[in-house]
């Protein structure tokens, strides 16, 4: 049984640090983004800790106010975003609807990866 128990750790830090990355992703294509908007693309919120391990390994920074009511912070890359993937500019990102031809990305998969990570954790 402890075996299964650790395994079920592995899987949710697994599970965690992979809906980090599609935020990190959204984020890079879609920025200046809120975390608010972060939470329509994925169906579910995107709490300030995944922001704030993002933050921590210095790939994201805040950006300007958004003008919506209440003036939430958008989220950008930082430099170390662009270092730590080769990249020079945000232009070196590969064009999102051609990864969505090549069936490598999808707006709604992600919204769907998503939810099921969310139904994982609560198991």
């Amino acid at each position: 049984m402890e075996g299964r128990d650790h395994f079920g750790i592995r899987a949710r830090i697994a599970s965690e640090f992979a809906f980090e990355a599609m935020v990190l992703t959204a984020i890079a294509y879609f920025q200046p983004i809120t975390r608010s908007e972060l939470s329509k693309i994925f169906g579910k919120e995107v709490s300030r800790d995944t922001i704030a391990s993002l933050r921590n390994a210095n790939f994201l920074a805040s950006g300007p106010r958004s003008p919506t009511p209440g003036a939430p912070y958008t989220y950008v890359t930082t430099k170390h975003f662009l270092l730590a993937f080769d990249l020079q500019t945000l232009r070196d990102l590969p064009d999102i609807e051609a990864l969505e031809d090549a069936g490598l990305l999808s707006r709604k998969g992600m919204q769907e990866e998503s939810v099921g990570a969310a139904e994982g954790e609560e198991e």
